[in-house]
């Protein structure tokens, strides 16, 4: 006998959730949640997808996670955070920054 795996009913060990299951735990979450705003699975999609450029992920990489084959798909999923922008670094800030430390420790 198959063994159950995940918190969506029915789902088996291997086997993609039921869409329509999905949806439903999805909206039952939202609610117990006590969100306002409307939230969806394909919300969950775009939130993913805002959030790994900010941990450095390459927009190729993530336009392969998703499945677009095209990076202009992708864009329309990613969005500019501020928490992403204050991470850019000048490359001239960066060459500043390692002289800098460079000179540092050549003082100690």
């Amino acid at each position: 006998m198959k063994q159950y795996f995940s918190i969506v009913p029915r789902q088996y060990k291997g086997e993609p959730p039921d869409g329509s299951i999905v949806q439903h735990v999805m909206k039952h979450a939202v609610e117990k949640a006590g969100l306002v705003k409307q939230a969806t699975v394909h919300t969950l999609r775009h939130s993913f997808a805002t959030h790994l450029p900010e941990s450095g992920t390459d927009l190729r990489y993530i336009q392969e996670l998703l499945g677009h084959s095209s990076v202009k798909t992708t864009m329309v999923y990613t969005h500019i955070t501020p928490k992403a922008t204050r991470k850019i670094v000048s490359p001239l800030d960066q060459l500043v920054n390692q002289q800098n430390n460079n000179s540092d420790h050549h003082q100690k």
